[in-house]
């Protein structure tokens, strides 16, 4: 059975001490998709959506949301982070704007929930921002691609 960090000899949950760990550098690349109809994603693209700049607007909103992420998710660490970079890419051929999300810090603790979290929220706003043209659009595939640091090391996905 896998032992959780995130509770104490009683069950209960809480924040762990990292205190005593080292600080090293520590790297968090995640990914996901938004899927719309291809008159969506040629909006998008053109920069004739009604609301502006989508992918502008979805990258500043992840940046910001990557910065909350320790508001958000109750257990997390409040971290000092060094970069935070956001690619949006349109994929015409899937009818897809793919996110992928780089964060760093140096810390003692990772960063991969501050990656996970940008790459939510700026697909998510991507969503906001088109609902009123394509409500049928599906986020999906939003996951850890490599982390990097601390004492598990280095971690890259198949």
């Amino acid at each position: 059975m896998i032992q959780s960090t995130h509770f104490n000899q009683a069950g209960e949950a809480h924040m762990i001490d990292v205190g005593d760990k080292a600080m090293t550098h520590r790297t968090a690349i995640t990914e996901g998709i938004i899927e719309m109809q291809p008159e969506t994603l040629q909006l998008i693209i053109n920069g004739e959506h009604k609301k502006g700049d989508v992918l502008a607007v979805a990258r500043i909103a992840g940046i910001m949301a990557s910065k909350k992420t320790a508001d958000l998710i109750p257990l997390c660490h409040p971290l000092a982070l060094t970069h935070v970079d956001i690619k949006l890419t349109a994929d015409v051929a899937n009818n897809r704007v793919r996110c992928q999300t780089t964060v760093k810090t140096n810390g003692q603790t990772g960063v991969e929930m501050e990656a996970l979290t940008a790459t939510s929220c700026a697909l998510l706003t991507i969503y906001d921002m088109c609902k009123g043209v394509d409500r049928g659009m599906v986020i999906q595939g939003i996951q850890l691609v490599e982390k990097a640091g601390g004492k598990s090391g280095h971690w890259q996905r198949d």
